[in-house]
């Protein structure tokens, strides 16, 4: 059976999460396999893996468990590799580079940011800035409500604005939170967010960045800004070829 790979610690962790139940339905158990100075917290990969919210959270909760008492290196939700064994070479071959990374993220976790614009608020914001918005809006008030053409050139001379304001704010947002992490990586862009950023934070310090955050939205009122964390660092692991994903 395939074996299926939460996370990635020293050999002298503590607290390794064995026993506990892991993804799958029945859940199947977590146990630990040891390598070249490191362990690796595994279970039997189940078969037709999905991500599903009840396999997501276990995946998490184990992950929890295991970086509770001290670095764990979190693999990606479905990382499977072949069985117990080719897990063990993997450590193996890669000893080095585990090592370095358990080493860089020692007691970090991730905070993921994401900020977005609160439609009414940031149109407020950009008539505000732009006189010139505001006579074109004002000169379509007094034409009863202006032509078809007036009121397209008010509305795409809007967007234009918006448009800008959102580089202009998630620039605002990285700086203003960069300085209270170690790193920050970008996550997958989408169009309901500005920005999505991922910053590698101190455990013990993690409270300045989420101090700077509240004075952002002291700052930016128009932008909404969503915290999730402390969480595994999964955004500053560099995966290596030892796993596979098994959502297919």
């Amino acid at each position: 059976m395939s074996t299926y790979v939460y996370g990635i610690a020293d050999a002298d962790h503590t607290g390794l999460p064995e026993g506990m139940e892991g993804v799958g339905s029945p859940a199947t158990t977590v146990r630990v396999v040891t390598g070249a100075g490191l362990a690796a917290v595994v279970g039997d990969a189940p078969e037709g893996l999905r991500p599903k919210r009840r396999d997501l959270l276990a995946h998490q909760n184990v992950l929890a468990e295991a970086g509770a008492a001290g670095t764990v290196l979190p693999m990606r939700f479905g990382s499977v590799a072949e069985d117990d064994a080719a897990v063990v070479a993997a450590l193996e071959e890669h000893a080095e580079h585990y090592k370095e990374r358990l080493s860089a993220l020692q007691d970090r976790v991730e905070y993921n940011v994401k900020a977005q614009h609160d439609e009414e608020g940031v149109l407020r914001t950009v008539m505000a800035d732009h006189d010139d918005l505001r006579e074109l809006a004002a000169r379509n008030r007094a034409a009863g409500g202006g032509s078809h053409e007036d009121k397209l050139r008010l509305g795409e001379a809007v967007a234009r604005c918006v448009q800008q304001r959102e580089s202009e704010d998630a620039e605002v947002v990285r700086a203003a939170l960069a300085p209270h992490a170690d790193a920050v990586n970008p996550g997958p862009e989408s169009s309901g967010w500005i920005a999505n950023l991922s910053f590698l934070v101190d455990r013990k310090t993690s409270e300045q960045l989420l101090q700077a955050v509240e004075e952002l939205r002291q700052q930016l009122p128009h932008v909404v800004l969503t915290v999730n964390g402390p969480l595994p660092p999964y955004s500053f692991v560099e995966q290596t070829p030892s796993a596979s994903s098994a959502a297919s």
